[in-house]
């Protein structure tokens, strides 16, 4: 029998609905126009977006993994150059130093945040390092202060993957303005989502901005004119109308997850003797929670898989990011690693519980997932002594 989600995952429609009007005329507009590539909404929007987040160049393309790719290929990464990165990310960071011929280094992540543990990654530093990057995982920034303080001592590049973090903020900073260069996913689910696949590098850097728009374009400086072996990477111009027209509102939808955010640590306080813990926000007001994340530790009663499975029986929708961390996928075991190298990262993969996160997620829906939770310790634990073991 299947039971209806009565609280999905994610619920765009709570976002679309509002601006239903706006994003259909929008579209309609680049219907007349026309021009459905590289328009002029596109060149728009990547300013707009560019300003928003504190840099001065956009350059649109067709995924956040062609953002990282290309990305690293226009700041002159590639074959012989080691690039550092945390082992729990999403692949599609791996799969974008990989693409450019570099050597993947993956290093462990602090096990209260998740991020990426920069003194593991001072480390793994060798005379062939050539960046890091640091993944702003489900919408908190690493510490720009102690990014650039290792950067300039070793003198590497920073290159960020805010795919989860539009517009987060920490220590002054935000998201896409730390480093040389910073790739964007614009996935539908993500803060700020096309209605398609869709991503963006961001740089400061203006010969690391040409180079990426010839990149994205088949390598061409101008037409039929290919000065290096580029490809076909372009964020459509309905996609960016899209974009353009949702840009306004991320602020308050961030500041939304913010308050989202808030009721589930304050609901959740009490679940810490009953070892559920959520990731520690060292960013304040800063984190754009793209995800909530709790880790499900060894003195909770129930095992993950069973809390999960009995959230699923009531209608609530949850997930997992990231159930398998990059050094143990099956498709990059010829990088050499092995499982115990990373044992922070492997800890958090097998702990970790995504509960629902959207702008519009109401206090009575946390609440009622909160409750669900209260009863699956109870319904599984009726010694009350064990759920504080």
């Amino acid at each position: 029998m299947n039971i209806p989600i009565t609280i999905p995952f994610v619920d765009l429609n709570l976002q679309h609905q509002p601006i239903k009007n706006q994003l259909q005329q929008a579209i309609q507009a680049v219907l007349e126009q026309g021009d459905f590539v590289l328009g002029k909404t596109l060149s728009d929007f990547e300013a707009a977006f560019a300003v928003a987040s504190g840099t001065k160049y956009g350059i649109g393309v067709a995924s956040g993994t062609d953002a990282i790719a290309l990305g690293l290929q226009a700041c002159n990464i590639g074959a012989g150059d080691e690039v550092i990165l945390p082992a729990n990310t999403f692949v599609a960071t791996l799969i974008g130093v990989l693409r450019t011929g570099a050597k993947p280094i993956l290093v462990d992540c602090d096990r209260h945040t998740a991020l990426i543990d920069l003194e593991a990654a001072a480390k793994a530093i060798t005379s062939k390092t050539k960046a890091i990057i640091p993944v702003h995982l489900y919408g908190q920034m690493v510490s720009p202060k102690q990014l650039l303080d290792l950067a300039d001592t070793y003198k590497i590049l920073i290159f960020e993957d805010a795919a989860q973090a539009h517009l987060a903020e920490r220590e002054g900073y935000r998201a896409g303005s730390v480093g040389i260069a910073a790739a964007f996913s614009f996935y539908p689910s993500k803060n700020l989502g096309a209605f398609g696949d869709g991503g963006i590098l961001l740089t400061r850097d203006q010969e690391v901005a040409e180079k990426m728009v010839r990149l994205r374009n088949y390598g061409a400086s101008r037409k039929y004119f290919h000065t290096e072996i580029g490809t076909n990477s372009r964020l459509d111009t309905i996609q960016a109308a899209v974009l353009q027209q949702k840009l306004p509102y991320l602020q308050n939808w961030n500041r939304d997850r913010l308050n989202v955010a808030k009721n589930y640590d304050a609901e959740l306080a009490p679940f810490a003797t009953k070892g559920i813990i959520p990731i520690q926000n060292h960013s304040d007001e800063g984190h754009v929670y793209h995800l909530y994340v709790i880790k499900v530790c060894e003195s909770c009663a129930v095992e993950r898989c069973v809390i999960q499975e009995q959230l699923t029986a009531m209608g609530i929708q949850t997930g997992i990011h990231y159930p398998i961390p990059c050094h143990l996928q099956p498709g990059f075991s010829n990088l050499g690693y092995q499982k115990g190298d990373f044992p922070q990262a492997e800890m958090l993969a097998n702990k970790i519980l995504s509960l629902p996160m959207y702008p519009g997620l109401s206090n009575s829906k946390t609440q009622k997932i909160t409750d669900a939770l209260a009863q699956i310790l109870k319904v599984n634990s009726p010694d009350e002594s064990l759920l504080f073991a």
